[in-house]
């Protein structure tokens, strides 16, 4: 009885080897930093789909879940630091794109689709190859459109109440001073504090709070119309791609590890597909944290850095066990403050997809159109302009290279 194969013992003993105080105060810092810093805009792009509060909270532990098992299967199946995060640039993608016909059935559709699509390009080169070679400037024009309505909401927060947002942006002022891994948090910290002192509670608040402290998961059966696949399947592909997937392998390569593209890819997108009929976003490769984890700060010994990754996925699942009592808090406040957040979590990304967007003289007035499309918030035949503009500039940038 409880004979346990010698070669599971061995892992076991190398695991515990392995995981040393430095490996696990920086999975945990990267596991806070990934989850506070961007789960309020994983929470707006759900909400901006038609999910209900149960639904987005279904979705919030869902895509929790899902990241934090995959980074660790990632991790010790390849002894290398491999983080998988949910789709930030995607989520406000989400944000930007407003519901669809049939409500949150179609953009869970709409997640299927794109995990499958996610799976296709691990398992299929060629299919992959396409995908890499969309030009970076229209990737980044769309990322970047999609990127700045929410990027404003600072300062429509102050607009709404400035004794509300002010000091939110302040906190997210100083802590970036500090450490460009603070701003996030303290923005965060300072939106508890605006809530809980400034923000009048409705009656029965609390049983609420105490009704959420254990999040249900809710199975969501999926519906699928042509205006989600474009207007977000598709979309929601590319940015997770070119935005999470893409860096986070360089992130791996530049600091000396030799990951597997392929089946790295394919085992994020089986994991976007589980999560999806639960209301998860795509699950993916990440980037920030990735470099936090396989850097210099894990620890002096490269092969033994994978078990921060491993502790940082642990604590994602134990992060989505409060999404409960997370989305029942945050809906308490005026939603702009939670947005507020958001945009400051978002800004980093949205100045470097600009710089990046508009880097090539000859690319710019394609990318110019795909960001201005992506971020009118247009919609045209159901379909959000993140598609439009990045087919606009695609064929602008296609006469532009053969006339």
């Amino acid at each position: 009885m409880g004979l346990v194969p010698l070669s599971c013992r061995v892992h076991e003993r190398e695991m515990l080897r392995d995981l040393n105080p430095q490996a696990l105060f920086i999975g945990l810092l990267a596991a806070f930093v990934g989850f506070a810093s961007s789960f309020a805009v994983v929470l707006a792009g759900l909400s901006a789909v038609g999910a209900s509060e149960a639904e987005a909270t279904s979705g919030l532990l869902a895509s929790a879940v899902a990241m934090g098992i995959c980074g660790v299967v990632l991790s010790l199946r390849t002894r290398m630091p491999i983080s998988a995060a949910w789709t930030t640039p995607g989520a406000a993608l989400l944000a930007g794109s407003g519901a669809v016909a049939s409500g949150f059935s179609d953009a869970v559709g709409a997640f299927l689709i794109c995990g499958a699509l996610i799976v296709l390009s691990g398992l299929w080169r060629p299919f992959g190859r396409a995908v890499e070679a969309i030009p970076g400037s229209l990737a980044n024009a769309m990322l970047a459109g999609i990127l700045l309505t929410l990027c404003l909401a600072p300062i429509k927060a102050i607009a709404f109440d400035p004794l509300l947002g002010l000091p939110i942006l302040l906190a997210w002022i100083v802590g970036s001073r500090i450490n460009r891994f603070l701003g996030v948090p303290a923005a965060l910290l300072a939106f508890v504090l605006v809530v809980a002192f400034g923000v009048d509670f409705p009656d029965g608040w609390r049983d609420g709070l105490m009704a959420s402290i254990a999040p249900e998961p809710l199975l969501i059966v999926p519906s699928f119309s042509f205006a989600a696949v474009l207007g977000i399947a598709l979309p929601l592909f590319i940015v997770t791609t070119a935005s999470q997937n893409v860096p986070g392998i360089a992130v791996l390569k530049a600091n000396g590890y030799t990951p597997k593209t392929g089946s790295m890819l394919t085992v994020t997108g089986f994991f976007s597909l589980l999560s999806a009929p639960f209301g998860g976003v795509a699950t993916n490769l990440a980037a920030i944290t990735a470099a936090m984890l396989a850097g210099d700060d894990a620890g002096p010994d490269r092969d033994t850095r994978y078990m921060g990754a491993v502790v940082c996925g642990i604590a994602y699942c134990l992060f989505g066990l409060f999404a409960g009592v997370t989305i029942a808090f945050v809906s308490l406040a005026p939603s702009i403050l939670i947005e507020a957040v958001a945009g400051l979590a978002l800004i980093s990304a949205f100045s470097a997809a600009a710089v990046n967007a508009f880097k090539v003289e000859e690319d710019r007035p394609a990318a110019a159109v795909t960001f201005l499309a992506a971020a009118s918030g247009i919609s045209v035949l159901g379909v959000s302009g993140a598609f439009w503009g990045l087919l606009a500039g695609g064929l602008m940038l296609l006469l532009a290279r053969h006339t």
